[in-house]
């Protein structure tokens, strides 16, 4: 009996997506998985959840939790007011990001050397400055060593629209190569030049990279958390064209899961099949020069196709009031209230996480 068709390896895989400001929910979401105690065997991410799960991996401290934490507290501006409601504080902090940036992650075209040329610049902001707050607190020398999840970031190719995956498991992950899945051109953000390809955000292709990370790990069987900075549910209408613009953005980001776990069912009755049809030939005398021949073919089939989604859990943040710059306020209060929200709501969504496999019901 074929030892590959029946030994499968289990992972647990963190999946975060893109959302600006809105990582800092993810924070929180972390906050509790490491409360829980779920050992993450794959952190993937792209943009800020890129960001995110960077510094989950490459903790320069160890205290991964800790670390994320400080880094979004790093970003978090104290010039708009916390005592604004709500819509207020978004509409202020939003506007104060637009015009003066944030001096640890992105900084404005108009304020650098070349003022006149920045009129005609392809971008409006330089994100150089990311790339020096998280060398403080990611030690990329530590990405890919034992007993760290294994990082997998997103970005795409500007010239050739093709997607570009970073595994630590098999590259050299550089600061560089982390802001390089950052760069969202629909807020003016700028490409990053890396091995002579310019990159973008690989949310312009999947802002939740599951099906990336089956690709890189195609044989173990998974349990997998993905956080939702979009809802993907709202039972009230838009009632004017920036909420029909914001529901729109929310649909385009969300997380397009539920035809990746399909496909992974589909793809897993098809090798059970498979797989009994060869524990018959390789039980007949006759057959057993037939499955002889077959025999590579068949355990290439299992390496490349055999893991499937076990259990899957999606922990959503929901918003109150929508917002269509929401994810530029990086105001304090914002940053707290979001952290506080997804530690939260991860409590509740992962308290079984990993106790049983469950079969989520795909339509």
């Amino acid at each position: 009996m074929s030892k590959i068709a029946d030994n499968h390896c289990h992972e647990t895989v963190l999946v975060l997506q893109g959302g600006g400001s809105l990582g800092a929910y993810e924070c929180g979401v972390y906050k509790a998985v490491d409360k829980l105690k779920i050992k993450c065997d794959i952190v993937a991410g792209t943009s800020i959840g890129g960001i995110n799960a960077a510094i989950i991996s490459g903790s320069k401290s160890g205290k991964a939790s800790e670390d994320l934490e400080n880094f979004w507290f790093t970003l978090a501006e104290t010039v708009t007011p916390f005592y604004l409601p709500e819509k207020m504080r978004q509409i202020a902090a939003s506007s104060y990001s637009a015009i003066w940036g944030n001096p640890n992650a992105f900084v404005p075209v108009w304020f650098g050397p070349s003022v006149v040329q920045s009129y005609n610049s392809p971008f409006l902001y330089d994100i150089t400055p990311l790339k020096k707050t998280l060398e403080e607190y990611v030690d990329f020398s530590k990405l890919g060593s034992s007993g760290r999840p294994r990082l997998v970031i997103t970005s795409v190719d500007v010239q050739t629209s093709k997607r570009c995956i970073f595994d630590s498991k098999k590259d050299v992950i550089t600061a560089k190569h982390v802001i390089a899945v950052a760069g969202y051109p629909f807020y003016g953000i700028s490409w990053t030049k890396v091995d002579n390809k310019y990159l973008w955000d690989g949310t312009l292709l999947s802002n939740t990279p599951l099906s990336e990370v089956i690709e890189i790990s195609p044989y173990c069987d998974k349990n997998v958390i993905v956080v939702n900075l979009f809802p993907q549910n709202q039972e009230k209408l838009p009632t004017n064209l920036i909420e029909s613009w914001h529901r729109a953005r929310d649909i385009m980001h969300t997380a397009k899961t539920d035809q990746t776990v399909k496909l992974s069912k589909i793809i897993s009755r098809y090798l059970l099949i498979i797989k009994k049809m060869h524990h018959i030939l390789e039980s007949d005398e006759i057959n057993k020069k037939k499955i002889q021949e077959m025999e590579s073919e068949y355990q290439e089939l299992i390496r490349a196709h055999g893991g499937i989604i076990k259990q899957i859990v999606r922990v959503e943040r929901n918003e109150n009031i929508p917002f269509l710059f929401e994810d530029a306020d990086f105001s304090l209060q914002t940053i707290k209230d979001l952290i506080t929200a997804g530690e939260k709501d991860a409590m509740k969504a992962l308290s079984n996480f990993g106790k049983h496999s469950t079969d989520d019901k795909i339509h």
